[in-house]
């Protein structure tokens, strides 16, 4: 299956919102839970009356502990749209968070990804430098990806764990940074399809429907 690749760069927290924002205009529900929401920054833009933000961190509507391994503050169907951004790649019990957000949506579940090997892929190949969100720090860090996984690997697992909760995949497409296009057109020459997707896709990103 072709995916859709966007152009697109974040420096910051907030430009990644905006383009949350955006991009996914046609699935904000009525009612939204942001999971792992950090600062809440998507409050704002879809109104605070309609916004439930939840973390352990950060400014959350609800302070809540998704590496607990339980159930998330609320029943089932309670939101028409949840996200998860950037969030399931931080948790031990992945596929049980996965399984709660399926639990208290009714209609839409939206989530991205990183792609772990384009952020590694240049320190190894150096054999020197570091990637951010794995190595060996001497002080325990307050957080860490507990999954590595490349771009093909988070597609792969949209489609398969649709299946298994019976969701619709709206759509799956990826971000990519822009650059040099003589760059990108040598560079896709040279790795073909999935291989150039594994180093050089930024996010991949899904939209689930529930089925009713």
């Amino acid at each position: 299956m072709r995916i859709e690749i966007i152009k697109a760069k974040f420096n910051e927290r907030a430009e990644r919102t905006q383009f949350v924002f955006g991009k996914f205009k046609d699935y904000w529900g009525a009612t939204v839970l942001d999971v792992g929401c950090y600062q809440a920054p998507l409050r704002e833009m879809v109104g605070a009356e309609k916004y439930t933000g939840v973390d352990i961190v950060g400014n959350p509507d609800i302070k809540f502990d998704l590496n607990l391994n339980q159930n998330l503050p609320f029943n089932e169907n309670t939101f028409e749209t949840v996200i998860a951004i950037e969030t399931l790649e931080h948790i031990d019990n992945l596929h049980f968070l996965f399984s709660e957000c399926v639990r208290v949506t009714s209609k839409y579940l939206i989530v991205s990804l990183p792609n772990c090997w384009r952020d590694a892929r240049r320190p190894i190949e150096r054999g020197r430098g570091d990637f951010a969100h794995y190595g060996l720090p001497v002080t325990k860090p307050n957080d860490r990806h507990r999954w590595f996984f490349n771009f093909s690997e988070a597609v792969d697992f949209y489609n398969g764990i649709a299946k298994v909760h019976q969701l619709k995949v709206v759509k799956i497409f990826g971000t990519e940074q822009p650059r040099n296009i003589i760059v990108e057109l040598f560079r896709k020459l040279y790795y073909k399809n999935d291989a150039y997707l594994n180093r050089y896709a930024q996010t991949a990103w899904v939209v689930f429907e529930k089925n009713e």
